[in-house]
C-alpha cells in the first residue's frame, strides 16, 4: 500500500510579523534592567560544519533558530553537523565603564564562544540564560564573535517537545541561538542579582554585590543599608491578584552601578478550608483555571516574531477569563513572566523534561490505570544536568510574582526519585506550590494531587491534606484548514464537524463535568489543553498562526465566570 503525502503548510504568516513597532531588540530582562545595553541580534553568519569541513550557509536572522523561516535559513540540521554562528560588533565611545558582560539568553544544546578567536567558555542545556565576562578579550574597533553549537537532541539533556521525527505531540526541533543576545557594561564592583521575597505589606530583597553602602529607591522613599539584604514595609499595601496585578517599582544603587527592578506583594500557599485543601493567593483560596500552553509559533517556533506575541497569548486568554497559563516542557524568554506579572496572569511552570519517551511504560499504562509504583532510571549524567536546570530554572524565575506553581515531572517522562527531587527543590524555594508528578506514577511526596484525564468524562477525587489539580483535560479539534499546519493528519483527543459543535462541547464540559467536581471536590486548579494549535496538535482555542480565535469570547468568559462563582461558594 502506498504510503499516504503529508502536505504541510509551512508559511502560516502571524499578525506579529508586520508589527514593526516591536522586535527582538528590546531590553530582555525587564525586572533587572540596566542602562548599558548593546544589542547583537540581528545578521550573523552561520555555517555547518561535518567531518571537519564547513559550509557556508547564508546570513542568519538571530535570534531565530536555522530551522525557522524568519531566520531566513528555514533548513533542517543535518545529523553530525554542529552550526558556527559569526558577526562582528564595535563598542561606541562611553559604553564600557569597566568590565563587559556577554549574554545569551538561551542557546540549544551545547556550546562554545569564542570572541577575537579566543575561547572564553562553553555552556550546557538549550533553555537557560548565561554569561561572560569578556573584558580581557574585547579590543578597540571591530571585535570578532563566533559560537560553535553542538545540537544532537540529546535526551540526556532537557529538550522538551522537540523530535528529529516530528509529527502527533512531538515537534520540529530547533537549533542554536534562539533568544537574544546582548552585551552590558558594569563597573567593576557591580550588583550581580537580587532575590526579591515578597510578604503580603513587606518585602525582603537580598542583594548579591560587595561590601559597602546600597541604596534603595521606592517612590519617593530611600532605604540605605550596607549589608546585603533589606527589608521593606510598605504603606498601604496593594496584594498583586490577577485581577490587580499592582507592581512597585524600585532602583538599587550600589557603587557606580545602577539597575531598575520592580517587586509585587504577594504570596503562595496551601490551606484548609471548609474541609478542603486548597491553594491559595494572598492567603485566600483561587480557582486557577487555565490553560496549557507550549509556546510555540507558526513563525518562528520557538519565538513569536516580536514580543508581542507572548503578550497577545497572554491578553487573549485573560479576555477569555482565564487566569492562569501551564508553561509546558518549555522555559521562555523573561519577557514573557513580564507580561504575565504585568497583566496578571498566574503561571504553573514545567521544569523541561529529558530521558527517553516510552509509550507503552508513560501513555499506555496509565491510560488503562496503573498509575503508582513506575519510574524511571537516570543516568549521572542526566541526574546531574536536570537537578542543576531545575536549581536554574527557580534562580531565573524567583521574583516574578506571576510564577506560583512548578511542575517537576510530566507523566512519567523522564521520571527519576520523584520524592527526592520534590524535598531537594521545595527546601530550596519554599514559597511556591510544587506538583512532583503531574498527571500519574504518584509517590510519596507532592503539594498537590494531580490527575490528566482526556477521552473520557472527568473523574475525580480529592486526596486529604493536598488541593486537587485537574493539570491536563480537553483537548478538543475543530480544524481551521486555512490556518492548520498539517493538511493530511490531525492529532487530537475529541473531533468535532463544525466550529459550532466544537464551542458548544468545549462550554458543555465545564459547565456539566468541571463545575460538579469544584462543588464537590474542591477542584482548585484546572489547565484545558491548549492555548493554541501546534503544527499536528489542532486542539488550541487559536489557531497556530494566531489568527483565528475557535470560541465566541463573550460566551467563553460567561463560562468563565460561572466557574469562579461555583467556587466561591465552596469555600464561602
Amino acid at each position: 500500500m502506498a504510503k499516504k503525502e503529508i502536505i504541510l503548510n509551512k508559511n502560516l504568516i502571524t499578525p506579529f510579523e508586520s508589527d514593526e513597532s516591536s522586535n527582538w531588540n528590546e531590553y530582555p530582562r525587564p525586572s533587572f534592567k540596566r542602562e548599558s545595553y548593546l544589542c547583537l541580534n540581528g545578521e550573523w553568519e552561520l555555517s555547518a560544519q561535518k567531518c571537519g569541513k564547513e559550509t557556508r550557509l547564508g546570513k542568519i536572522n538571530v535570534p531565530f533558530a536555522p530551522e525557522t523561516r524568519l531566520s531566513g535559513i528555514n533548513r533542517e540540521k543535518q545529523d553530525g553537523e554542529n552550526y558556527i554562528y559569526r558577526r562582528t560588533f564595535e563598542l561606541e565611545d562611553g559604553f564600557v565603564k569597566g568590565k563587559i558582560l556577554l549574554h545569551f539568553g538561551a542557546v540549544d544544546q551545547i556550546c562554545r564562544v569564542f570572541v577575537n578567536g579566543k575561547a572564553i567558555g562553553d555552556h550546557v542545556g538549550g533553555y537557560l540564560p548565561f554569561s561572560f565576562d569578556i573584558t580581557d578579550y574585547i579590543v578597540d574597533g571591530k571585535n570578532q564573535l563566533k559560537v560553535v553549537v553542538i545540537d544532537d537532541l540529546d535526551i540526556e539533556l532537557a529538550y522538551g517537545k522537540q523530535r528529529k521525527d516530528r509529527g502527533g505531540m512531538w515537534y520540529t526541533p530547533t537549533s542554536g541561538i534562539w533568544q537574544t543576545v546582548w552585551c552590558e557594561s558594569v563597573p567593576k564592583d557591580y550588583i550581580k542579582g537580587i532575590r526579591i521575597t515578597p510578604a503580603l505589606d513587606s518585602v525582603h530583597i537580598d542583594v548579591c554585590a560587595g561590601d559597602g553602602e546600597k541604596v534603595l529607591t521606592l517612590g519617593e522613599k530611600e532605604y540605605k543599608f550596607d549589608g546585603n539584604s533589606v527589608d521593606i514595609k510598605v504603606e498601604n499595601p496593594i496584594n498583586w491578584t490577577p485581577d490587580n496585578p499592582h507592581l512597585y517599582d524600585f532602583t538599587l544603587c550600589y557603587g557606580e552601578d545602577k539597575i531598575e527592578s520592580y517587586f509585587a506583594l504577594r504570596t503562595v500557599s496551601i490551606e484548609e478550608k471548609n474541609g478542603k485543601s486548597f491553594i491559595c493567593l494572598n492567603k485566600k483560596p483561587i480557582l486557577c483555571h487555565g490553560l496549557l500552553d507550549q509556546g510555540y509559533y507558526s513563525d518562528g517556533i520557538y519565538l513569536p516574531a516580536t514580543p508581542k506575541g507572548y503578550e497577545f497569548d497572554v491578553l487573549e486568554m485573560k479576555k477569555l477569563g482565564f487566569n492562569m497559563l501551564r508553561k509546558h516542557i518549555k522555559i521562555e524568554p523573561q519577557l514573557f513572566y513580564y507580561y504575565c506579572d504585568k497583566y496578571g496572569m498566574l503561571v504553573f511552570q514545567d521544569m523541561v523534561n529529558s530521558g527517553k519517551y516510552n509509550f507503552f511504560i508513560d501513555t499506555a499504562l496509565p491510560t488503562v490505570g496503573f498509575k503508582r509504583g513506575t519510574t524511571h532510571k537516570a543516568s549521572e549524567k542526566r541526574r546531574e544536568a536536570f537537578e542543576k536546570d531545575s536549581r536554574a530554572t527557580i534562580d531565573l524565575l524567583y521574583n516574578h510574582p506571576s510564577v506560583i506553581y512548578y511542575t517537576i515531572f510530566n507523566e512519567g517522562w523522564g521520571q527519576f526519585d520523584a520524592d527526592e527531587n520534590y524535598l531537594a527543590l521545595k527546601k530550596y524555594d519554599p514559597t511556591r506550590v510544587y506538583d512532583a508528578t503531574s498527571g500519574w506514577f504518584w509517590e510519596k511526596h507532592s503539594d498537590v494531587h494531580s490527575e490528566h484525564i482526556y477521552m473520557r468524562p472527568l473523574k475525580l477525587r480529592a486526596r486529604e491534606g493536598r488541593p486537587l489539580v485537574l493539570s491536563e483535560f480537553g483537548g478538543y479539534c475543530w480544524k481551521e484548514m486555512e490556518h492548520s499546519f498539517n493538511l493530511s493528519n490531525t492529532y487530537s483527543y475529541k473531533d468535532f464537524k463544525s466550529v459550532e459543535d466544537f464551542e458548544k462541547a468545549f462550554v458543555s464540559l465545564y459547565d456539566n463535568q468541571v463545575i460538579p467536581y469544584i462543588k464537590k471536590e474542591g477542584l482548585c486548579a484546572l489547565v484545558y489543553t491548549q492555548v493554541s494549535d501546534v503544527e499536528d496538535e489542532t486542539n488550541g482555542l487559536l489557531t497556530y498562526d494566531r489568527q483565528v480565535l475557535k470560541v465566541d469570547a463573550n460566551r467563553v468568559k460567561a463560562m468563565s465566570e460561572r466557574l469562579y462563582k461555583a467556587f466561591e461558594e465552596v469555600i464561602r
